[in-house]
């Protein structure tokens, strides 16, 4: 079944599309919105404009679109996208790499329905400790980009997921509730390397933003 993944570089897109690709799913296209919003309900930011090189890396068609991110408008944007790749790349399926969010996947699953799109959520309800472990067994290699609650701060800009990240997390899930896989909005990510990946991606520059607890890293890739 040839299906486009909505994609934003981040560790639960690129997840998604490797066990969906390990299943046999034909991924046509990758599918990325850019927020002017970085507070949108719908679609992460930080570092989004970096999927360009992601989908050189995996060899695949990239359609962009662009939305101011209001609630529920950027919705509309979407749409736009998905239509572009049904008429384009004939898709009949859209991946997403949901864990946790009822808001993202109920709106998804609608649009999927009006288009007849099967919809795909390989790690829906995943146990989100098990998921990063899954990433870091199976050679995930994941940036943090940006940080958005407390006692996240900015010292955990630019960490990659590994052991000593996961042992950090359970603790400040046990003291603080900290989603431990970043659903409750707490952390961002970008993929530098995966299975999908025919080359490792460098990092040229990094510009640091943000005060207390919400931080972001932008960077410049190649």
């Amino acid at each position: 079944m040839k299906s486009a993944v909505l994609f934003s570089g981040g560790k639960d897109s690129c997840y998604a599309t490797y066990l969906m690709k390990k299943e046999g799913v034909d991924i046509s296209c990758l599918i990325s919105i850019l927020s002017e919003n970085c507070e949108s309900y719908m679609f992460h930011t930080p570092s989004i404009s970096k999927v360009k090189v992601q989908a050189e890396v995996m060899n695949l068609p990239l359609i962009i679109r662009k939305t101011l991110g209001k609630k529920e408008d950027e919705l509309k944007d979407l749409e736009k996208a998905i239509e572009n790749a049904i008429s384009n790349f004939k898709i009949e399926g859209i991946i997403t790499g949901a864990v946790e969010s009822v808001y993202q996947k109920s709106r998804i699953q609608k649009i999927c329905s009006r288009f007849n799109l099967k919809c795909f959520n390989p790690i829906w309800k995943k146990n989100q400790f098990s998921l990063l472990e899954e990433l870091i067994k199976n050679n995930f290699n994941i940036l943090i980009t940006g940080v958005f609650a407390y006692p996240l701060d900015r010292s955990w800009l630019g960490r990659k997921i590994d052991e000593n990240f996961v042992k950090d997390l359970k603790h400040l899930y046990e003291k603080y509730k900290i989603n431990p896989a970043g659903e409750g909005g707490e952390f961002e990510t970008f993929v530098l390397n995966c299975p999908l990946f025919n080359r490792e991606i460098k990092v040229t520059k990094k510009t640091v933003f943000g005060n207390k607890n919400s931080w972001w890293l932008e960077i410049d890739a190649e």
